[in-house]
C-alpha cells in the first residue's frame, strides 16, 4: 500500500497517476474530501490535524508520500504545518512505514549561490521559516533512525491544471488569456521552475528506490536556466505574436499589500526574483540519468496550446 496524505492537488493527482501507471495500483489517497483520481483509488477522509485520524490514515501503508499544500497563508502555515508533520512522522513510526515528504525550497538563501542539497537552511520570513523547522524536525527524526524518510524538494512550479505559482498567475495564464504578462521584479534573472508533472513522476521514481532513502534530494529541472524574458520570447514563437511584458517593481508589491492579503504574502518571497535563481539538480540526473525532464520549450507549448 502506497498511501498520498493531502490528496487533491496537482502534484498529488499526478502522483498518483505516476504510482498506478509505473509501481502499484494499491494506493490510498487521503484528505478532508478525497477524490478519486484512479478508479482502484482507496479513499480515506482524514485531517491530518487529528493525530488518532492521520494514525489511522497511514495504518498498513509501505509508502507514505506527505504532498500537503496550503494557501499562502503565514499564520495558517504556522498553526498547521509542524502538527501535520509531527502526526504523520509519529503514525510513519509506528507502523514502519516510510515517509517521502514534498518540500519546497522557502528555507534556502536568497541569494544567486547555486542551491544543492547541502545548501544550510537560511530563512527568512515567516513562511520560510515554518518551512526550515518542519524539515528540520524529519531530519531529526530521520537521522536518529527512528524513520526511513526521504526529502524530495522542488522550486517555483509551473504547469497545468491546478498548479499554482506567481509564475503560472502572472506570467503563462495572463498569456494564454490573451493579457499582458507581469514580470516579477526583473526580467533579465535566470530562473529555475520544475514542470509539475515532472516532480511528481521524479517523486514517485525515490519513492520506490530503497537505496534512496536517508538523503535529500533535488526534484529534476531542464537543464537550461533561463529567463522571463527568454520564456516570453519562447511564447511569442509559440504563439506567433510579439508578447510584450510589464515588470512589477517593489515598490508595487509594497503598496498592494497594504490593501490586499494575498499580495502581502509574496512580499518575502520577492528576493528570490531580483537575482538569479539557480536550483541544482545534478544529483538527480546522476542517479536517474534515464528521467528526461521537460524541456521550456515543450512546457510552455502545453500549457499555452492547452494540452
Amino acid at each position: 500500500m502506497q498511501t498520498v496524505l493531502g490528496s487533491g492537488g496537482q502534484i498529488a493527482e499526478e502522483l498518483t497517476r505516476e504510482l498506478h501507471r509505473n509501481f502499484t495500483r494499491d494506493v490510498r489517497l487521503v484528505s478532508r474530501n478525497p477524490g478519486k483520481v484512479q478508479e482502484t483509488d482507496q479513499l480515506v477522509p482524514a485531517d491530518l490535524m487529528d493525530a488518532e485520524a492521520t494514525d489511522a490514515a497511514v495504518a498498513g501503508s509501505d509508502i507514505v508520500y506527505l504532498t500537503v499544500g496550503l494557501p499562502m497563508d503565514s499564520a495558517l502555515w504556522e498553526q498547521r504545518f509542524p502538527t501535520m508533520m509531527a502526526n504523520t512522522i509519529a503514525a510513519c513510526r509506528k507502523h514502519g512505514s516510510k515517509l517521502v515528504f514534498f518540500d519546497n525550497t522557502y528555507m534556502y538563501p536568497q541569494t544567486s549561490t547555486p542551491q544543492t542539497e547541502d545548501t544550510a537552511f537560511e530563512p527568512v520570513g515567516r513562511k520560510a521559516t515554518v518551512r526550515a523547522r518542519i524539515a528540520s524536525a524529519l531530519l531529526a527524526e530521520r537521522d536518529a533512525g527512528t524513520i526511513d524518510a526521504v526529502i524530495c524538494r522542488a522550486p517555483e512550479f509551473y504547469g497545468p491544471g491546478k498548479t499554482q505559482s506567481l509564475t503560472n498567475s502572472a506570467v503563462f495564464h495572463r498569456i494564454e488569456h490573451g493579457k499582458r504578462p507581469m514580470v516579477p521584479l526583473n526580467a533579465h534573472t535566470r530562473r529555475s521552475l520544475i514542470w509539475t508533472p515532472d516532480a511528481s513522476r521524479a517523486m514517485a521514481r525515490i519513492g520506490n528506490t530503497p537505496d534512496a532513502y536517508g538523503q535529500t534530494w533535488h526534484l529534476p529541472i531542464a537543464p537550461d536556466r533561463l529567463t522571463y524574458q527568454d520564456m516570453i520570447d519562447i511564447a511569442s514563437r509559440i504563439t506567433g505574436k510579439k508578447i510584450r511584458y510589464s515588470t512589477v517593481p517593489g515598490w508595487a508589491f509594497r503598496i498592494g499589500g497594504l490593501v490586499n492579503p494575498a499580495v502581502k504574502e509574496v512580499e518575502e518571497l520577492l528576493p528570490r526574483y531580483r537575482q538569479d535563481n539557480v536550483f541544482d539538480s545534478s544529483k538527480f540526473t546522476r542517479r536517474f540519468p534515464d528521467f528526461q525532464p521537460t524541456s521550456y520549450r515543450d512546457g510552455i507549448a502545453r500549457l499555452l496550446e492547452g494540452e
